[in-house]
């Protein structure tokens, strides 16, 4: 997936048109925190997971962490993150990019609760400088999840 797959994905919501490109690398939370003017937590990161061999992608405020114990409780599997190899080969966007747009059927989203306590958010958007700004309730829509989880915690 690219830059040009999520704006086609994204273009099914009209969205398409509100994808920020910036000149500079946005691949990190402090990155695009820095390019967007914002505070780090409304940056929505997305990692990937292998739970039991299914993909899971897992979209948290990126001032948290994986909670081992919440994780473990929720999912009944310990965290294992995918390798940047793997996130290529099974989500389909490169590591510094990857978001839960346009991502394979077969790919499961989950949307930590710590995203709620913003009024807006901003995921990646397949390349290493692009986000876009979105309501948490236009997140969920937008990934097609139903799937709200507390996985994290704040990061120390």
């Amino acid at each position: 997936m690219s830059l040009d797959s999520v704006r086609k994905y994204l273009s099914q919501f009209n969205a398409e048109n509100r994808i920020l490109e910036f000149p500079v690398s946005s691949a990190t939370v402090d990155l695009a925190a820095q390019a967007l003017g914002c505070e780090a937590g409304k940056i929505a990161k997305t990692l990937s997971f292998d739970v039991k061999g299914k993909i899971m992608l897992v979209v948290m405020a990126g001032d948290c962490k994986i909670d081992n114990a919440k994780y473990k409780a929720f999912f009944h599997a310990k965290a294992k993150m995918l390798t940047a190899d793997e996130v290529l080969k099974y989500v389909g966007h490169e590591v510094g990019g990857v978001c839960p747009f346009g991502v394979p059927d077969n790919v499961d989203i989950c949307l930590d609760v710590s995203l709620k306590k913003y009024k807006t958010v901003y995921p990646a958007c397949g390349s290493s400088n692009s986000a876009i700004e979105l309501t948490p309730d236009e997140l969920e829509t937008y990934t097609k999840s139903s799937n709200w989880v507390d996985v994290c915690k704040l990061s120390a």
